[in-house]
């Protein structure tokens, strides 16, 4: 049994997930859900006198919105839409004699409005581009959703619907960049205080295909992307339970988002796996709250 199955079926046995029968879609529990509210008050102890502007979509996002961001141009593979029944009586009568013989009754639901949204930052841009003008001193959010990506594995640490909480900076290049580089140094203190091992190393992400390999060697070459690492189901290959993310102008171009000057504004941000980073817990001290390490037990307010 390798170890992603052995931390999987402890958590399966311990009650605080869930089995669905689908690889990467957990049921959580209270206590489950409980360490990730409490983590979420230590980022607030750490974020929230910056002043930030809180927002919170649901997990689904305008479809138009999501073509006009180019998600399918990078990451097909991770994508999920939402589609529904939209016939009539006698599509519906064919729709049940096609799921009584078991047959793919999928073939004929269509494309909605809606697709399911891939990071929890991805609905903030048209909405801040509808405002107007950023201010001179930038602006600051502060997200948290539920993302999907469609990557069914049984390393419990590799969800296909999660919860992602960010902060997402907006404003020059200089200012967004300090932005990035204060929560690289907030993240290490945060896990440390959590009793969590952990590295920064630069990153990429999963760009698709034969030119998705140019954007990653660009992205790398150009540390625009940073990863706090964390053993959840192995020490050689540590999770990713943060990353900090400088898009340069290329979120400001594409939604024509404009400081008070009118140059492009710069975007970065950080984004928080809420789930990854309560399974780091649960991995590193165990299932039992009750005997976690004083320390810790007392950063989460336990």
């Amino acid at each position: 049994m390798d170890m992603q199955s052995s931390l999987l079926d402890r958590l399966f046995e311990s009650g605080l997930l869930i089995d669905t029968g689908v690889e990467g879609l957990y049921g959580r529990s209270g206590l489950f859900e409980e360490v990730i509210a409490r983590f979420e008050t230590l980022i607030d102890s750490y974020g929230g006198k910056d002043g930030a502007e809180a927002m919170r979509f649901p997990p689904g996002m305008n479809r138009a919105y999501f073509e006009k961001s180019g998600y399918m141009k990078s990451f097909p593979q991770l994508a999920g839409t939402v589609h529904s029944f939209c016939g009539n009586d006698l599509d519906h009568m064919s729709l049940l004699q096609c799921m009584e013989v078991d047959g793919d009754w999928t073939k004929d639901q269509k494309a909605t409005e809606i697709v399911l949204t891939p990071a929890a930052c991805y609905p903030l841009y048209p909405t801040v581009a509808k405002r107007g003008r950023l201010p001179a001193k930038g602006s600051l959010y502060d997200l948290q959703s539920y993302c999907f990506r469609h990557e069914p594995s049984t390393d419990p640490a590799r969800q296909q619907l999660f919860r992602m909480r960010e902060y997402v900076c907006m404003g020059t290049e200089a200012h967004v960049t300090e932005f990035r580089q204060t929560w690289m140094d907030r993240g290490v203190k945060m896990m440390e205080s959590l009793g969590l091992n952990v590295t920064i190393d630069v990153a990429n992400d999963p760009f698709f295909g034969r030119a998705g390999r140019m954007m990653v060697n660009n992205q790398r070459d150009q540390n625009l992307k940073f990863e706090l690492l964390i053993p959840v189901t192995s020490a050689a290959k540590p999770t990713a339970c943060m990353s900090f993310n400088y898009h340069q102008d290329a979120f400001g171009t594409k939604w024509d988002l404009q400081l008070e000057d009118g140059s492009v504004a710069h975007t970065a941000c950080v984004g928080f796996g809420l789930e990854r980073i309560a399974l780091a817990l649960f991995a590193r001290h165990g299932m039992d709250v009750a005997t976690w390490p004083e320390t810790v037990r007392k950063t989460l307010g336990f």
